[in-house]
């Protein structure tokens, strides 16, 4: 899925000298306090992370507030996600104006009907509210659905996402892929079929060529 970044960061973190005596656990606790929220530091909302440091003695600087620094390498997981980009959720409910999806369980995002495609009819089936294909039937999204959609826009402070099904492929994902395999199967076929239909007789090899040379010398 796109979106997705690991970064490579060196870092500098500052801890109150109360915490001198577990610096590891201090790390751990400020870094955590940092997980799924968007950081302009690092550009991306902070997944996860993993840190060392070869070095846990630091100078206490001076101030109001004292503190000592601990210099760190990071390798951190992001998620940045930009307009036209394409991310897969899980719908976690639907109407006849909206779909409302979890994206890697922790951002929420919203695709509304002037973004859902023509071809999908809100239908309410044996109580379940769905959006059905009116060009292949089995292409359905509903509850629990794990749907593919292109990004119209990310807010960095709600970690809220605008999505869009507009384009052809977006839509559910497990019928995208059966209709990409079923695509391909197709097209090898057609193309064998082709081959064993064609009129090979009109194709002259070099053999051939040669039989013709020495009976035009002859």
């Amino acid at each position: 899925m796109e979106g997705l970044k690991v970064s490579e960061a060196d870092l500098l973190v500052y801890l109150h000298p109360s915490k001198s005596k577990n610096v590891s656990q201090a790390i751990y606790i400020e870094l955590s306090s940092m997980l799924f929220k968007y950081n302009e530091t690092f550009d991306g909302v902070l997944l996860a992370y993993s840190a060392s440091t070869n070095d846990e003695l630091a100078k206490i600087l001076p101030g109001l507030h004292p503190c000592f620094g601990v210099r760190l390498k990071a390798q951190l997981l992001l998620f940045d996600p930009k307009p036209n980009m394409i991310l897969e959720g899980k719908v976690v409910k639907l109407g006849a104006q909206s779909i409302h999806i979890v994206v890697l369980g922790f951002s929420s995002a919203t695709i509304i009907d002037e973004d859902i495609r023509e071809e999908f009819d809100y239908k309410v089936k044996h109580g379940k509210e769905l959006f059905a294909s009116s060009v292949n039937k089995r292409h359905k999204i509903e509850i629990e659905t794990v749907v593919q959609f292109v990004v119209k826009s990310f807010d960095e402070e709600t970690l809220h996402l605008s999505g869009s099904l507009l384009q052809p492929n977006t839509g559910n994902v497990n019928w995208l892929d059966k209709y990409a395999e079923e695509d391909l199967v197709e097209s090898n076929t057609k193309k064998r079929r082709d081959y064993q239909t064609a009129d090979h007789s009109k194709l002259t090899t070099d053999d051939d060529r040669v039989k013709k040379s020495k009976e035009t010398q002859e």
